[in-house]
């Protein structure tokens, strides 16, 4: 989450930092600030709080005109988001911007402040300005003080560092964090991914794990956790290809939606051979399929769903017993993995903090490592034996919607491609699966047809307090994307629930001030999904029906609305369903005037436990 930028620059930098920093608002902030050295080499910083056109205002009255500069949009974590808390946090020596948490920030608090040291906002991110400059001020030299203060830092963390009087010095570090190095001609780039340095290259090295950098103008000189000096690959990125704006939508969140017939298509291209009918995978596995008697699924919030949903593929198709965690607690209950096992990593970003963690743990007990991203070469990528990538795209709105669906269609190819291997299909099967999927893209976009239906849908659910999804089969996983769509962009609370557990309490809440979204294609269970709607329908809820024509026929009621979908195969149903799913979260918030693309407390790439 946050933003970091820094740039050696043969002209003045900080409206350079401001526009990079802009292609950087997906992850999410709510403050940011830029920092450059004047023309005596002392360092000038502006900060503000809110978005990034408070802090181009305030950059347009008062220009900063040095050629070295850092920049910073900030996602609280500690200390409210105000302008004191705001990156860049500096002395007259050094600045400093930071992404990430240093867990041991109480304990060197304590420590500086009983040597004197003031501090002037509630960041953790202080401490390590405060770590270097003492060591500043001891050595006189800058590559030393940040060599010697990083070892006492705990935690996840990226930092890029300026320093008073060096105008053709920066200094970045990454720890649990990514950071990216840019190369140009006669400058240099730091940046949080390589969309953010697209404007000024596409040539890039990646700061692996423990790894600290000293940029000059000329190139870099790249460190390992143990100081030794260590080359980096440089490399192409396609960061650049993509256009960053919402063409004709209102959203990035809107264009995103309507863009996933195409990138489903695309990453159906990538692991299907279309005329055969069968699964290719483009990558040797270094497992057998035959032999695993467990797959552990592991990753958060929407890739989680992603996860839970993949679990019934595989179970059903490869016969292959799955578990599925969330991250955040996966590693710390210790869970017992069977050596040689598969272990499988889902994360749009491929730095989510707790999925890396828990990749790392796997990785401890022997599992073979597979990961699930968007970003190939992103953390959770180079740490895999594996990488199926999602092929979508720069995903700008924070709430994930193509990303999702991708991550749901390369997780239908791997269960499939296990089901061919461990030969539990029948003849034929394989190609009508395929053809299922294959048929996945034309569906997304009828789908999308139904959207100024939707929209009419969500306005009347905008006045609701409170929503109540049901689901069966992966129909359920599904429902608890929706519910989370929805509070997540719209601030209305919503609950999920397997619709045969109505029953076992959450029937309490029906009443007819209640919308119930009932996710319904018709498949074999969809007669015990009516029974659950002829309970919620006898206590006056006003469902919101979202199923094929076969299933609206079959409902021997009269919902309060309907979405109905085109007929499909019901096995892979929750890829093309996503798309109303979204469509009412959007329209609802839309509905409510929310800030569709950057909601209230979230970020995009969550990089911190």
């Amino acid at each position: 989450m946050c933003g970091i930028v820094g740039i050696l620059s043969s002209e003045p930098a900080a409206a350079q930092v401001i526009e990079a920093l802009k292609r950087l608002e997906y992850r999410g902030y709510d403050s940011s600030g830029v920092a450059s050295l004047g023309e005596g080499g002392q360092i000038e910083r502006l900060r503000a709080e809110g978005k990034l056109k408070n802090l181009a205002a305030k950059l347009s009255g008062h220009p900063l005109f040095g050629h070295s500069a850092i920049g910073h949009t900030r996602w609280a974590t500690h200390g409210k988001p105000t302008e004191d808390n705001a990156h860049p946090h500096a002395t007259e020596r050094v600045a400093v911007v930071h992404n990430g948490i240093i867990e041991n920030f109480r304990e060197l608090r304590n420590e500086l402040i009983a040597e004197g040291v003031v501090f002037k906002s509630e960041t953790d991110t202080e401490v390590a300005l405060h770590l270097v400059d003492r060591a500043l001020q001891r050595s006189g030299d800058p590559i030393k003080a940040v060599q010697e203060s990083l070892p006492k830092l705990r935690g996840a963390f990226a930092l890029a560092f300026l320093f008073s009087g060096h105008q053709d010095l920066l200094i970045g570090a990454r720890q649990g964090a990514p950071l990216a190095v840019g190369y140009g001609e006669n400058e240099m780039y730091l940046g949080s991914d390589a969309l953010a340095l697209a404007p000024f290259t596409d040539m890039v090295s990646y700061l692996e794990e423990g790894d600290w950098v000293v940029l000059h103008r000329k190139g870099g000189v790249f460190h390992d956790r143990t100081n030794a000096v260590v080359q980096r690959t440089v490399q192409k990125s396609g960061a650049g290809a993509y256009l960053i704006d919402k063409g004709n939508h209102r959203h990035f969140m809107a264009k995103e939606i309507a863009e996933q017939p195409e990138v489903v298509g695309r990453t159906l291209a990538h692991y299907l051979d279309l005329g055969a009918g069968k699964v290719h995978l483009p990558v040797a596995l270094p497992f057998d399929w035959k032999s695993l008697q467990r797959i552990t699924i592991t990753a958060c919030g929407t890739a989680s769903y992603a996860g839970q949903i993949a679990k019934y593929w595989f179970e059903a198709l490869a016969r292959i017993p799955v578990e599925v965690d969330v991250a955040s607690e996966f590693r710390y209950r210790e869970a017992p993995l069977e050596k040689n096992g598969l272990a499988i990593f889902i994360s749009q970003s491929g730095e989510t903090a707790d999925t890396l963690a828990g990749l790392r743990y796997a990785k401890s007990q022997g599992q073979h490592i597979l990961s699930v991203v968007n970003v190939t070469t992103s953390s959770i990528a180079r740490e895999s034996d594996v990488v199926i990538p999602t092929l979508a795209g720069p995903e700008i709105g924070v709430a994930s919607t193509k990303a999702f669906t991708c991550q749901l269609t390369a997780l239908a190819c791997l269960a499939i491609a296990a089901a061919s291997a461990r030969g539990t299909l029948k003849a034929g099967e394989e190609e009508a699966l395929v053809n299922d999927l294959i048929a996945t893209p034309g569906l997304m976009v009828e789908a999308l047809k139904l959207e100024s239906h939707i929209e009419h849908v969500a306005h009347d659910m905008a006045k609701a307090t409170d929503v109540l999804y049901l689901g069966r089969g992966t129909s359920y996983p599904l429902a608890l994307e929706g519910a989370l769509k929805l509070k997540e962009i719209s601030y209305i609370h919503a609950e999920a629930y397997a619709a045969g557990e109505l029953k076992h309490g959450p029937i309490a809440l029906i009443d007819e001030t209640l919308p119930v979204i009932v996710i319904a294609p018709h498949d074999a269970i969809y007669e015990k999904t009516v029974s659950n709607m002829q309970e919620v329908a006898a206590r006056g809820g006003r469902i919101v029906l979202i199923s094929d024509h076969q299933g609206m026929q079959g409902a021997g009621l009269e919902p309060a609305a309907k979405i109905e979908m085109p007929d499909m195969n019901p096995r892979f149903a929750a890829i093309a369903y996503s798309v109303p799913i979204q469509l009412l979260a959007y329209h609802t918030a839309v509905a409510l005037g929310k800030d569709v693309d950057q909601p209230r407390n979230l970020a995009k790439s969550v990089t911190v436990e």
